[in-house]
């Protein structure tokens, strides 16, 4: 353990299917302390759930195993240690596998592995609380997939205190695999608020791997080798401010932007954000360039964590098929409408004919046509598009239908239906998302390591911090502005993502002088109309002063989200690269310079 030197931890995966050239990466040259791996999302969860269902011996990330198994010899000799949600529902099997892979290579492993966060042996339990849905207090559906809590990093912390090598969990905010060994590391208390927050900051800003080494960055061009990407290492002092750093001799970037984008990256209320171990207060941390390739972050708050947990299930909704055709030539957008309205018509009347019903929803889009950008887009009339069309039916049957008779449209259609891409389409179930709320004493997590169980402590506050709307003192809306106009571009970063049904798009100014004119140009009103064609909710705007940004959340705008979408962008992520067209009133010497700086 160490009480004053600095830990280094390298992420090598943000996601199931993340590259296998990062682990070596940081193994080789990144001289960590820890490295670690996240790869769970919601959907994952059904998918390692369907993998159990017909294999038991699956349930878990089978990457993990490819990518830590040739770098164990390295990583034993380094000391390095490893933390991964790679367990899935299936954490034993898991351990299993790597515990082969040690012994091919002839070393020992201390593996523990942190269990609690499964719940689907407890449906029954649930369904008779009941459960409600978060967002629209729904009761719990059928057709259960998966259920399983956003644990802490207790769990962590513990396995690592009774001498792990190795820590793998099953569902846990994806944060907590950095926040485990901190605490650990620098023994922070249950109540050292700040430093928890810190700790998560930290987490969360190398969770998504190259998304903050200049993977997504809006200066993209600024960014050098991209096809070897340096992974994030984090260098934590033990008051819980970090640096950030990649390997050297990598391509990537670590900038202000860069770390910015990411900081703001899929958060809701940066002054609220809640965790299991602490409610972060991320508005007035600072991000600081400190020497190339080093960007320093610091002042984080943090308050006492809610008493409960957020459990996540996955259920079947049906199922659903996604087509993708190449249509070319003159008015080649209208064929492909009409094309699409006739396909649909037809098949619905089959359906009808054969008692299978009519589709639960489909979504038509015209790639090519700026179809993502609604009323914003460019009319244009190109002789080339992407056809897109996506159903959900209660019956698979249906669909299977549908893609045997979309190949007639080949033949029977418009001109210039060319090329149905990876052929005729499948059918896959559909998978729906639903969250809900528990207590945290309903739930008991523990530590498997040695064939021995501990229970894992937990700690509920009495008290919750809620954060409502941070505002930056003094800072006004009117402002001198004159006609001239320059895009967001010019004056901000900015990056989006998904937080289930709704969209955060982070912006940051570029320089502090900027922020006035942004935050008049950008008001709740004008991003609602700017995104009306899919918003269905409403949007909330929050002040992030410390680094001069502001965090959007539109609520209802991704057709469910996830899975469940059948938008072109079901995740959001293209939301900011079409804010970042708007234009923005400033004054003639901000536009001057602004023009100086993108020539």
């Amino acid at each position: 353990m160490k009480k004053n030197k600095s830990v280094k931890i390298g992420c090598a995966s943000a996601f199931w299917g993340d590259t296998s050239s990062a682990a070596p990466q940081l193994v080789y040259s990144g001289n960590i302390d820890y490295l670690v791996f996240d790869y769970l999302a919601e959907v994952t969860m059904s998918i390692l759930a369907g993998a159990k269902i017909k294999n038991p011996d699956l349930g878990y990330a089978t990457d993990f195993i490819k990518h830590i198994g040739p770098l164990l010899t390295d990583i034993k000799k380094q000391g390095i240690k490893v933390i991964s949600n790679a367990g899935g529902i299936n954490l034993k099997s898991c351990r299993k596998a790597v515990l082969e892979e040690a012994k091919k290579a002839g070393i020992e492993l201390n593996i523990a592995i942190v269990e609690g966060d499964n719940l689907i042996n407890q449906e029954n339990v649930l369904r008779e609380l009941p459960v409600k849905e978060l967002e629209t207090n729904k009761a719990m559906p059928k057709g259960i997939v998966s259920i399983n809590a956003y644990l802490g990093a207790y769990g962590i912390r513990q396995a690592l205190k009774h001498g792990a090598d190795m820590v793998i969990t099953g569902r846990c905010v994806d944060s907590a695999v950095v926040l485990g060994p901190l605490m650990y590391e620098f023994d922070w208390k249950h109540n050292e608020y700040d430093k928890l927050a810190a700790g998560s900051l930290a987490g969360h800003i190398i969770e998504c791997g190259a998304q903050c080494t200049g993977g997504n960055f809006t200066d993209w061009h600024l960014v050098n080798n991209f096809d070897n990407m340096g992974f994030p290492i984090v260098e934590v002092a033990s008051d819980g401010s970090f640096i950030v750093t990649k390997p050297k001799g990598t391509g990537g970037i670590i900038s202000f932007g860069s770390v910015a984008e990411q900081f703001l990256y899929e958060i809701g209320n940066p002054g609220s954000y809640l965790l299991p171990d602490v409610t972060c207060d991320f508005t007035n941390v600072h991000i600081e360039e400190v020497d190339h390739e080093k960007v320093l972050v610091k002042g984080a708050k943090g308050f006492a964590p809610t008493n409960t947990y957020k459990v996540s299930a996955t259920y079947l909704h049906g199922y659903r098929i996604t087509i993708a055709v190449i249509i070319c030539g003159i008015n080649a957008p209208k064929k492909a409408q009409v094309s699409a309205d006739a396909i649909i018509k037809k098949t619905k009347r089959i359906f009808l004919e054969n008692g299978l019903g009519d589709y639960m929803d489909t979504n038509i889009s015209i790639i090519g046509t700026e179809t993502t950008y609604g009323k914003n887009g460019v009319k244009t009339e190109p002789r080339e598009v992407l056809l897109r069309i996506i159903a959900r039916h209660k019956q698979k049957d249906a669909l299977i239908l549908l893609s045997r008779e979309l190949a007639q449209a080949s033949t029977g259609m418009t001109p210039g239906f060319i090329n149905m891409l990876g052929g005729r389409p499948s059918v896959s179930p559909s998978i729906r998302l639903f969250s809900f709320l528990i207590p945290k004493e309903q739930i008991i997590a523990t530590v498997d390591i040695h064939d021995e169980q501990f229970e894992v402590e937990t700690y509920t506050a009495k008290s919750n911090h809620m954060d409502t709307n941070t505002k930056i003192s003094g800072l006004s809306d009117n402002i001198d502005t004159t006609d001239t106009e320059v895009a967001l571009i010019n004056l901000a970063y900015a990056r989006s993502g998904d937080k289930g049904d709704h969209a955060n798009i982070g912006i940051i100014a570029r320089r502090a002088e900027y922020l006035p004119y942004i935050r008049k140009a950008l008001s709740i009103e004008i991003v609602a109309k700017y995104f009306a064609h899919v918003l269905k909710g409403e949007v909330e705007r929050w002040d992030v002063p410390g680094i001069n940004g502001l965090n959007f959340l539109l609520k209802n705008s991704l057709g469910g989200g996830g899975m469940a979408s059948l938008n072109v962008d079901p995740q959001g992520k293209a939301y900011a690269q079409q804010l970042l067209d708007i234009m923005i009133p400033v004054p003639h010497i901000i536009a001057e310079e602004t023009k100086k700086n993108h020539d």
